[in-house]
């Protein structure tokens, strides 16, 4: 009679597929990632394939000087957002969140006082995002990951995923996360890789300088008006930037992209294995 023992190794590799079925069913080059771009069908079919985890990302509609276009912080958030979750499997991309708090509007201060910023209460925010993560819950989303591309609402990404989570407590089965990681790395990993290539604080700026200008530049070139910023004189603070960008390119914001997809995807990753909190934000405006 034959001995229909299984070795030990076979078996451990076994078990080990049948654990992470789902996620590499979800994981297929072809598997859909953006959630307007499917059938409510197709959704589900996601979800049942083993797509556990959905990514919030939340941009804003804020000036950036003369050289970038008002949507800049909508278009990075989803591009970067689809590159994570076409990294991780077993993602799904929700629409961006494009209406953020700017700060007052009558009398308006900051990025308000230039034409095209929109701006909404906090409350109304951490409402939208609250009531957001609960509808993807509810169609079975397990991981719902916050990513925001603005220092100005961080903490209000982080109440909002302790708020989820203290509601999800009593079952258990799903959990929140502001993925802090994502903008910090713009703040000190990517500007550091810029220092070391010669480009100082200054040029690099806070807001619309070079390294903002190179990740647009990485990440959807048409927003940037190259031409005019490659012949044009540096803006100022007067016109609302923080920083001088006319020797941005696409290459040097490859360096930042890289590194927010592979701080992003390690962050869910732990996240959705161990749920992991989230860490604190260094942001700023």
């Amino acid at each position: 009679m034959r001995d229909l023992r299984f070795p030990a190794a076979l078996a451990a590799c076994l078990l080990a597929a049948v654990l992470a079925g789902p996620v590499m069913a979800a994981a297929s080059p072809d598997a859909p990632v953006m959630l307007e771009e499917m059938t409510s069908t197709e959704l589900r079919a996601r979800i049942d394939a083993g797509a556990t985890t959905a990514i919030i990302p939340i941009g804003g509609t804020e000036q950036s000087g003369p050289y970038i276009a008002l949507g800049k912080h909508n278009v990075r958030a989803t591009v970067l957002a689809r590159m994570i979750a076409q990294k991780l499997g077993n993602a799904v991309v929700a629409p961006v969140v494009a209406y953020v708090p700017e700060g007052s509007i009558n009398p308006p201060v900051g990025h308000m006082k230039f034409a095209g910023t929109l701006s909404i209460p906090e409350s109304t925010f951490e409402d939208l995002l609250y009531a957001t993560g609960q509808s993807l819950r509810q169609h079975g989303f397990r991981h719902i990951v916050f990513i925001g591309d603005h220092g100005g609402y961080q903490k209000s990404e982080t109440r909002v995923a302790q708020k989820l989570n203290k509601a999800w407590a009593k079952d258990g089965n799903a959990a929140a996360l502001a993925l802090l990681a994502y903008y910090d790395v713009t703040q000190e990993p990517f500007i550091a890789d810029l220092e070391k290539r010669g480009y100082s604080k200054a040029e690099i700026g806070l807001h619309a300088g070079l390294a903002d200008a190179a990740l647009m530049l990485a990440t959807d070139k048409s927003l940037v008006r190259t031409e005019a910023l490659a012949h044009g004189p540096s803006p100022t603070v007067a016109q609302g930037v923080r920083g001088d960008a006319r020797r941005a390119t696409a290459e040097l914001g490859k360096l930042g992209v890289q590194r927010i997809v592979d701080a992003s995807v390690t962050a869910i990753s732990d996240f959705a294995a161990h749920g992991a909190p989230p860490t604190s934000s260094k942001a700023s405006k």
